[in-house]
């Protein structure tokens, strides 16, 4: 599934670009047969075929405005429009990719010691289509934890373009963190302050390369006007001393990694 030289690489560079930048550029790691498993693996995932209990699906607006996704509605039938498919951890095939010796390094220079999985999700913008993702925090009072994560490392299956929607950071948004305590979306007034989206970026990226991502980053990615899809694997890790802070259903426990 993997280049077979990435045990070797040298994690200093991208690390120091991610701690600068918040974000930093990994390389290609698929190889060209993991490229081509995993992109079947994520449209059977889509499709319904052979998939594990307990996914968790969400599909496309119709209008590709992100206010207008429905809460909730989980998976309703084979359809390569699903907007996102998240515990892919519970997938053999996706556990094999976020658990090699190469993200679990990293995981843990981060970490600064053994980490769990927050989450392991399929980002999709299907062909012609795709949902506008608005400028955000992958952090705060609303994922319910008692230390934010630091390190998001997400993979495209296709390649990711200014057409297709891809990943658009603005470079150092991390160093201020939160914006607001509950995290998520970045208010308009405060954008508007920050001169964006002229100060962001867009990373675009190869089928098979990895970007690292710190999860405060302003980040956002807009919709696919191109006639084939923009797959990519995104997975959260978490210091392994995080606890679920949430009381109105019981504690999140997390999988171990490593």
């Amino acid at each position: 599934m993997l280049e077979p030289t990435i045990e070797s690489w040298d994690i200093g560079p991208p690390l120091a670009d991610l701690a600068a930048a918040g974000f930093a550029r990994l390389g290609r790691v698929l190889s060209d047969d993991g490229l081509s498993l995993l992109r079947s693996r994520a449209d059977d995932l889509m499709l319904g075929r052979d998939a594990p209990e307990g996914l968790f699906y969400q599909h496309d607006s119709q209008s590709g405005e992100y206010e207008d996704l429905k809460l909730g509605q989980g998976w309703i039938g084979p359809s390569l429009a699903y907007r996102k498919i998240e515990r892919l951890e519970r997938d053999g095939v996706m556990w094999r990719l976020l658990a090699n010796p190469l993200f679990l390094r990293l995981a843990r220079s981060v970490a600064g010691g053994d980490v769990t999985l927050y989450r392991a999700m399929l980002m999709n913008k299907a062909g012609g289509g795709g949902t506008e993702l608005p400028w955000h925090q992958d952090g705060g009072l609303f994922w319910g934890l008692d230390r934010d994560p630091a390190l998001t490392i997400w993979v495209a299956l296709d390649d990711a373009t200014v057409a297709s929607g891809a990943l658009r950071v603005v470079p150092g948004s991390h160093r201020g963190g939160l914006v607001r305590p509950m995290g998520g979306n970045v208010p308009a007034d405060v954008l508007l302050a920050a001169g964006v989206p002229a100060a962001g970026r867009c990373v675009e990226a190869g089928a098979g390369e990895a970007i690292l991502l710190h999860n405060h980053v302003w980040h956002c990615s807009g919709r696919n006007s191109t006639a084939t899809p923009r797959r990519a694997l995104s997975f959260c890790y978490l210091d392994a001393r995080t606890r679920c802070t949430r009381r109105r259903r019981a504690p999140r426990r997390f999988a171990a990694v490593g």
